[in-house]
């Protein structure tokens, strides 16, 4: 490969402001090219500017890059890949209301049995990257749950939520105020933001990749996506296959679409655990997505979790689904550290509960449940 050639090409781009609103994800055939590509762009007698218009992603070997036309790419079409980034993602919650809350277990918490694992694994220092829209840092329900984090649409700047959609998540994971808020489901679980989400709850495919190549980095044990889209992305997929393979688990949520025989990427990839949602009479439902793809489900109708500025509501989602899922894992893992993603999915199929009206020729998902789940990681 030519790097000098494509550099330059990339570097003429970027001076120019060419492309300034489209973006590309260029991954290279070879390791050792997308490697000495980043080295030599580096050493460049580049501006700062230029620098950051260039976001590497070691997870899938690629360069995010403003849209270079492929006619001009086309001597490297051996030695690249290029898609174009959409902004397709989408969070996978309904409209939300505020709530007044005093204190206690949220019902969702209380219906897949959490607070009876409480003696044995509260997911004590498993690391939960959360990408999202952020979370608020000063709720006090997660005070003692939030760590460190990267907010990939401003990096000077701390993944704070101005959308309210990942301070719901958080709080449902890991929530832990016991007096006055609420408990998630694994109250001593770390959760780490990834803001990759807007205001208006949506995201580019490379913010998506960059934030699982950060959980990957940063060694998170679980990375909750509850969010998605209609297509699929073949760098999305890199990413979460190299995830997977590194022993990350990646927990997706279905969609809200009610269909029955497709949900949404990256839930559909075999490497995520694909979940939808149930409510309190343990039937599917009605806006949740349902069928073959789904490994497991969990409450996600009309949840109260965690808000901005310290308050409550009430949400409804396949997205709410998933951080119940994820909480589970948290108390799994917290109990059986070293399993692997693989694992965690056979153990959550083999002990949920059975889904009331659920009718399939094979046999269907049922309903987490975290007590079964750690009583059967003991058999």
């Amino acid at each position: 490969m030519d790097y000098l050639t494509f550099l330059q090409l990339l570097h003429d781009e970027i001076a120019r402001g060419g492309g300034s609103q489209k973006k590309q994800i260029i991954r290279f055939v070879h390791t050792r090219d997308f490697r000495r590509c980043l080295t030599l762009f580096k050493k460049m007698k580049s501006s700062l500017a230029m620098l950051s218009a260039v976001q590497p992603s070691r997870i899938i070997h690629a360069m995010i890059c403003p849209a270079i036309s492929e006619s001009k790419l086309s001597m490297f079409k051996n030695d690249i890949f290029i898609e174009k980034d959409a902004r397709v993602m989408k969070v996978h919650a309904t409209a939300h209301k505020n709530v007044q809350w005093d204190h206690g277990i949220p019902w969702g918490v209380q219906h897949i049995h959490a607070p009876q694992t409480w003696s044995t694994s509260t997911g004590h220092r498993i690391r939960i990257g959360v990408i999202d829209t952020g979370v608020d840092y000063r709720h006090p329900d997660l005070h003692h749950s939030l760590m460190r984090g990267i907010n990939l649409l401003n990096r000077n700047m701390l993944p704070y939520d101005d959308n309210g959609h990942g301070t719901h998540i958080a709080g449902t994971i890991a929530a832990a105020n016991q007096l006055k808020g609420i408990i998630g489901v694994a109250p001593r679980a770390l959760i780490h933001p990834v803001k990759a989400f807007d205001h208006n709850g949506s995201a580019y495919v490379s913010d998506i990749i960059l934030g699982i190549d950060w959980c990957v980095r940063n060694r998170m044990h679980v990375i909750n996506m509850s969010f998605g889209m209609k297509t699929s992305s073949k760098a999305l997929l890199n990413a979460v296959v190299n995830a997977y393979n590194a022993g990350v688990v990646i927990v997706a949520s279905s969609g809200n679409d009610s269909k029955r025989k497709s949900v949404d990427y990256p839930a559909r990839y075999p490497q995520t655990i694909a979940v939808g949602a149930t409510n309190r009479l343990h039937r599917v439902a009605k806006f949740s997505n349902r069928g073959q793809y789904i490994d497991i489900y969990a409450p996600g109708d009309k949840i109260i979790s965690s808000w901005l500025r310290g308050n409550y509501n009430e949400m409804s989602g396949t997205s709410m689904a998933t951080s119940h899922v994820s909480g589970a894992i948290a108390l799994l893992l917290a109990q059986k550290p070293g399993l692997s993603p693989s694992e965690i999915k056979a153990l959550l199929r083999r002990s949920a509960t059975t889904i009331r009206g659920l009718r399939s020729s094979k046999p269907a998902p049922g309903e987490v449940d975290a007590l079964r789940l750690l009583r059967e990681a003991e058999r």
